[in-house]
């Protein structure tokens, strides 16, 4: 192969060429040698736009640090006029960090401007409307704001927490792909519901002279808009645009960097569409594959080779991905070599999964592996329940990103359990209102007025209405045959005699959810309750794994060893040597509410992200039984096998 510093002497390469000219000879060219030639090209690119399509474990953020040194020692560019954007704070850490290192100079180092769209986007806003750290909004004044418009329009909401979060979902959602709000269809709330939510969040921001993360971008793009010569000094001060993980871009975003890099357009993008798993925050893989439209003069490279993963695991994952219609078409080579099959294994059912995925681990440490080198991924937080239990029982460390999960703390148990401790003798008014009206008695307040309520008064209270006397009188029959059943069948009562299924119908057609993601709850909590012969021997299990999920969380504070569990999203960007995919059945993955091609689509995504975790050993995990009922294997397991 002819070497780059060949092409100056001969070959009219003509963008390494011109370069070595301006720059007196190659200097990097040694180092060059170490790279493969894909690398070596989005390296050493300069001038105009380019996308680097960066396969799993290609060594991406090695290219970006490295186009940034050549840039700056070969190519005689200002170091403060490169600008390199990331999607979190950390990776952009990271991506300064490494750069540092690779320069000689400090001072060249410290001037290249790494951060996210937020604080880069602020940082303008700053100098244009004299914005402080003190105006940006913090996340539970958002909370705030939105549960006062909750309680202003008396909306009766079971979840709060859940709606609140989804509705701030929506609200950023709507500002950064520029939706017109007359045309929003919410996912959670009638559209005239949110509409006032949203006009009474903003009333309170702009109240408060706050801005959110999305009023950033907004606030952005419409200064560059209408201030032509603020836009114009910006440009002149970044010349060079360089974006990480661009998979992950809106639409907003896209928008105000091409503004950004205009006229020289020195825009290098680098991501992978594959790896497109971020739709609910707006990110869409079409902005990505309309880059070339976009900018038909642009150079595209793919980073082809895998230097984490075995040929095995690529070539896996890879049969997968290419099941999905909008990609760009790639071809991936493992650098690693050959290593051990992809195993997917089916268990009886979810009790039998996760004794073998315990048993497997056990086998690995044993085997001289680290526990941190091991990761079990799930597609939601509701999967990973009797994991933890397992890993407890046997008293294997693990951690979690995300916060510790408790079955019991859910709503949709605190009412069951609310039943049942009614059934027991617990009649006190708080205990009582849990259930009173799920499913809906219309049952009064008013009617229960004493702090530990007596039947014989509420029906005292109806005396004159019969129809309301006999529905409090089921009611009171219900919790006398509660009050002998064993824990499984009780809460089997509560659901099908007592109509708490129903009731769950109904709430989930007022909050727009899909019945079958609230039922998993129920679904859960009866799973559990079949374990325990007493009610005695339950609510005991309840308290110690409350304690012990307590525990787990100190114990995290304080470490970080053990085995990594965390959902498919948060592995997204770290690497394991063995990986577990856990529960890869159909309505769990793909999940249920993915029924449109575009979410199945980044479904299929999501589960090539956790295969590409894996660096020596994948294992592909389902469970034939599940909640008594049967289940299918995920259709992504049939399209790679």
């Amino acid at each position: 192969m002819v070497g780059i510093g060949a092409d100056c002497l001969g070959k009219r390469n003509s963008a390494v060429a011109s370069l070595c000219q301006t720059t007196g000879g190659f200097r990097e060219e040694r180092l060059l040698r170490e790279f493969h030639p894909s690398q070596k090209e989005a390296i050493t690119h300069k001038d105009g736009p380019m996308m680097v399509l960066a396969g799993p474990g290609s060594g991406k953020t090695t290219v970006i640090t490295h186009r940034v040194k050549y840039l700056v020692e070969e190519c005689g560019v200002d170091p403060a006029s490169i600008l390199v954007i990331t999607f979190t704070r950390a990776a952009a850490r990271e991506m300064q960090e490494r750069f540092e290192k690779l320069m000689e100079e400090e001072t060249a180092a410290s001037r290249v401007s790494f951060g996210t769209f937020h604080s880069i986007f602020f940082t303008i806003l700053k100098y244009a409307y004299r914005y402080q750290a003190s105006n940006i909004v913090r996340e539970e004044q958002q909370t705030r704001f939105v549960r006062e418009m909750v309680e202003k329009l008396k909306l009766e909401i079971e979840d709060e927490h859940d709606f609140i979060s989804a509705v701030l979902g929506e609200i950023s959602f709507v500002k950064s792909e520029m939706v017109d709000l007359r045309h929003y269809y919410s996912q959670n709330c009638s559209e005239e519901m949110f509409k006032e939510i949203y006009a009474g969040y903003e009333e309170r921001m702009r109240r408060a002279n706050l801005l959110d993360f999305d009023d950033m971008l907004v606030m952005c793009y419409e200064l560059f808009t209408k201030r032509p010569d603020i836009l114009a000094a910006w440009r002149h001060k970044y010349t060079y645009v360089m974006i990480d993980e661009f998979q992950d871009i809106n639409k907003i975003q896209y928008e105000i960097v091409r503004m950004l890099a205009k006229p020289e357009d020195n825009l290098f993008i680098v991501g992978d569409d594959d790896q497109s798993v971020y739709r609910f925050r707006g990110s869409r893989p079409e902005i990505m594959l309309g880059f070339p439209k976009d900018y038909p003069e642009a150079k595209t490279v793919l980073l082809g080779v895998n230097y984490r993963s075995t040929v095995e695991i690529v070539e896996t994952a890879s049969r997968l991905i290419r099941h999905n219609q909008k990609r760009y078409d790639k071809k991936l080579e493992a650098a690693r070599g050959h290593g051990r099959p992809v195993v997917t294994c089916a268990s009886a059912d979810a009790q039998a999964e996760t004794l073998r995925i315990v048993d497997e681990i056990q086998g690995y440490v044993q085997a001289g592996y680290r526990l941190e080198d091991i990761a079990i991924l799930y597609r939601t937080n509701l999967n990973p329940r009797l994991m933890i239990e397992k890993l407890m029982e046997f008293n294997i460390p693990f951690t979690m990103k995300d916060s510790l999960p408790n079955l019991y703390d859910h709503w949709i148990s605190k009412n069951v359990l609310a039943y049942i401790n009614a059934a027991r003798g617990d009649l006190s008014r708080g205990n009582i209102l849990q259930i009173i009206n799920r499913p809906n008695r219309y049952i009064s307040r008013d009617a229960l007025e004493d702090a530990a309520v007596s039947w014989d008064r509420v029906e005292s209270f109806y005396q004159d209405k019969r129809w309301m006397i006999e529905r409090i009188e089921q009611l009171r029959y219900d919790l006398m045959m509660l009050k002998t059943m064993p824990p499984a069948a009780a809460v089997n009562y509560i659901r099908k005699a007592v109509g708490y299924d129903n009731y769950i119908k109904e709430y989930a057609l007022y909050r727009r959810l899909k019945p079958e993601e609230l039922a998993e709850t129920l679904d859960q909590l009866q799973e559990s309750a079949a374990n325990y012969k007493t009610m005695e021997a339950w609510f005991d299990h309840m308290e110690d794994y409350r304690k012990r999920l307590q525990e787990q969380a100190q114990a995290q504070r304080a470490a970080h060893e053990g085995v990594s569990l965390m959902t498919m999203h948060g592995s997204k960007g770290l690497e394991f040597s063995v990986v577990y995919i856990l529960d890869a059945n159909e309505g769990v993955t793909p999940h249920r509410k993915a029924v449109l091609d575009a979410d199945l689509e980044e479904e299929r995504r999501m589960f090539y992200v956790a295969m590409t975790r894996a660096k020596d050993r994948l294992h592909v995990c389902w469970a034939k039984k599940r909640y008594g009922k049967k289940q299918e294997v995920s259709r992504f397991v049939e399209e790679y096998l």
